[in-house]
């Protein structure tokens, strides 16, 4: 009996220090808007001041698209992650993920922009030159759950147009920011989605490439990236990582904040603001806008279908409306 006793409690006592140490395990995602040999450099040194702030065991943890970051994080292996909105929004409604914080422009904008680019030397100009829709053009957009290279331009380029893109051009591909820049650039495609944020990166890093796209199309304004964690981390856990995140780089840091804003400045921001799920309020609001559009363009619903079904959506849409209305969001 005693023998059985001490097994129990050896179990038990294994069990717990199991538990602590996976509380204390902080995988943190970073979405694939670029290589992950580009992001490494840009992302280790927060992380590792993260690590050493907090005591926490934090990791980086890259996926080959942003549905890999989300699945990690809906799986328990991705504890906290950098997402876009569209990314976040996945992740709060199947990942049980929740919004904590938000970035800031290193410029101070309140956000960024969704870009169509084509080639310098191109005859596209203007969005009626791309939606001509003869099926002789490259189209690329960007992952499915990016915000700016895939939600946005669906949304306001190509729903509210009414036009499919796989009926509109010769072929459609997927691919992160840079890829598709680069695709641009060296005349593999004639036009593709990214945004300000990566254009700058492209400015900076090979301006011969930016030299050789233009911009024919700009959206309305999008929202900063959010940080997101999982809800059931411990609150001790998520008292230390909003702490460290929120006073990172201003004059509450604990650490060098000259060199945290350097930091941060690689990454393209100013140090955080909180946040939380309600930033993502424009997005949903695009996202019925989309499925809106392709309901009004389904030959194959009835009309007492597609009425009821459009009514549905405006009855949501208009909800989420209201509320950033209240909020005083734009």
């Amino acid at each position: 009996m005693n023998a059985m006793l001490k097994a129990i409690a050896a179990t038990a006592i294994a069990f717990t220090l199991t538990g602590a140490a996976y509380a204390e395990e902080i995988n943190f995602g970073i979405i694939s808007t670029e290589s992950q040999q580009n992001l490494k450099p840009k992302w280790e040194p927060f992380l590792a001041d993260m690590k050493k702030e907090t005591g926490l065991d934090v990791k980086p943890f890259f996926a080959s698209d942003y549905a890999g970051v989300i699945e990690g994080m809906r799986f328990g292996k991705v504890q906290m992650a950098w997402y876009g909105n569209k990314s976040a929004m996945e992740a709060v409604d199947r990942a049980d993920g929740e919004i904590f914080a938000q970035t800031v422009s290193v410029d101070g904008n309140p956000g960024y922009w969704s870009l169509i680019l084509a080639p310098k030397d191109s005859k596209l100009n203007t969005v009626e030159d791309l939606l001509k829709c003869d099926k002789t053009l490259n189209f690329g957009l960007g992952d499915p759950n990016s915000t700016s290279g895939y939600l946005v331009p669906t949304t306001f380029v190509f729903a509210a147009n009414k036009v499919d893109p796989k009926n509109c051009f010769k072929a459609v591909t997927n691919a992160n920011h840079e890829t598709n820049a680069m695709a641009v650039a060296n005349g593999q495609l004639d036009a593709a989605a990214n945004n300000t944020e990566n254009m700058a990166l492209i400015e900076k890093n090979q301006p011969e490439a930016f030299a050789k796209i233009k911009v024919i199309w700009k959206s309305p304004l999008i929202p900063s990236d959010p940080l997101v964690w999982r809800k059931d981390l411990p609150q001790e856990t998520k008292d230390k990582l909003k702490n460290f995140v929120l006073n990172y780089g201003t004059d509450k840091s604990k650490g060098d904040v000259a060199k945290e804003k350097e930091i941060l400045a690689g990454l393209q921001w100013a140090p955080f603001r909180p946040s939380d799920n309600d930033q993502l309020l424009p997005i949903r609001v695009m996202e019925l806008a989309k499925a809106q559009a392709k309901v009004e363009a389904d030959a194959n619903l009835s009309e007492a279908d597609k009425k009821a079904k459009i009514e549905k959506i405006e009855a949501e849409k208009a909800g989420y409306e209201a509320k950033i209305k209240a909020k005083g969001q734009s």
